[in-house]
């Protein structure tokens, strides 16, 4: 019997929401950040790395059109893969684009490459940015 009232608490724990600890100005904390695997491009739909990224192995190449769950969200992206990423504005790879270089590149703000939430398209390349 204590083992299923165990089981139950362990069970309820694991489903009960997360919650955000207070600081001690009372404002909550931030979020942690979800890591991006090695191997992986991520692009995060909130500056600085926030919110549930869209991952992608880079072993499975380019994307001529991102899916709806980031396509006009992206706002920061990192690189942990050993190849670069080129994020564009347009599908097809057209249009406006940025590079991320490989092994831990990163952008923590799009905004400052006027592609803020304008992320359509995605190449992965075996070549240096430039």
């Amino acid at each position: 019997m204590k083992n299923l009232i165990r089981a139950a608490a362990v069970a309820a724990l694991a489903l009960a929401p997360l919650a955000v600890p207070a600081s001690a100005s009372g404002e909550p904390r931030a979020a942690a950040v979800i890591e991006c695997p090695s191997g992986y491009v991520c692009i995060y739909p909130e500056i600085n790395f926030g919110g549930q990224p869209w991952v992608r192995r880079a072993a499975d190449g380019s994307m001529k059109d991102l899916p709806t769950a980031i396509r006009c969200r992206g706002s920061s992206i990192r690189n942990n893969s050993d190849r670069t990423a080129r994020v564009y504005e347009k599908r097809n790879h057209a249009g406006r684009w940025v590079c991320i270089t490989r092994s831990g590149g990163s952008i923590h703000d799009l905004r400052s490459y006027n592609l803020n939430d304008q992320t359509h398209s995605l190449k992965i390349n075996r070549n240096d940015c430039g």
